[in-house]
């Protein structure tokens, strides 16, 4: 297992958001919503932190490879969790997540599928995962009309780039394995 390196513990600390934002979300008033919405976006933006000190370093390693998809779904995860409980979007929506993600993670570290390396994630899987991140942020926060309609729009896009980005990471190596 590679060694802990400055973009890997970068990609950690972004654990650190998800209880900030969860107990926020605990008594959503307009301002804890804002703080959430603060929370997360600044923590959101560690994953391209850490993505482009492991490049510009030369410090991409097996262990960031597999940390950063894993802490990225903690971290989205979490607060979709919180938003079926306010009632902002509906539990199967953030379920089919959910299963993609949970799909593609036990891909990544099946050893039979891999050969000992842990691949990256693709441009659509990148896509999916910004669409998540905006939708998510506007989704937190106390803004209503426009801006909610727009989130929620934002979320079933996001709903479908997760399936869409997952059947294209999936077919090409199934086919490869087969």
């Amino acid at each position: 297992m590679s060694k802990m390196n400055l973009p890997t513990w970068i990609t950690v600390s972004r654990l650190l958001g998800v209880p900030i934002v969860l107990i926020a979300l605990l008594d959503p008033t307009d301002i804890r919503r804002w703080i959430s919405v603060v929370a997360f976006v600044i923590f959101a933006g560690t994953d391209w932190l850490d993505g482009y000190l492991a490049r510009k370093l030369n410090q991409v390693t097996e262990l960031g490879k597999f940390l950063d998809p894993l802490v990225d779904k903690l971290l989205v995860m979490a607060p979709l969790m919180a938003l079926v409980g306010m009632g902002v979007v509906p539990a199967w929506g953030v379920f089919l997540i959910l299963a993609r993600e949970l799909t593609i993670s036990g891909w990544r570290v099946n050893p039979t599928f891999q050969k000992g390396t842990v691949p990256g994630a693709g441009i659509w899987g990148k896509v999916k995962t910004v669409v998540q991140i905006v939708a998510i942020a506007i989704l937190l926060s106390p803004l209503i009309g426009f801006w909610q309609t727009l989130g929620i729009f934002l979320f079933w896009a996001a709903v479908a780039l997760t399936w869409i980005s997952g059947l294209l990471y999936l077919l090409p190596a199934k086919a490869s394995v087969v």
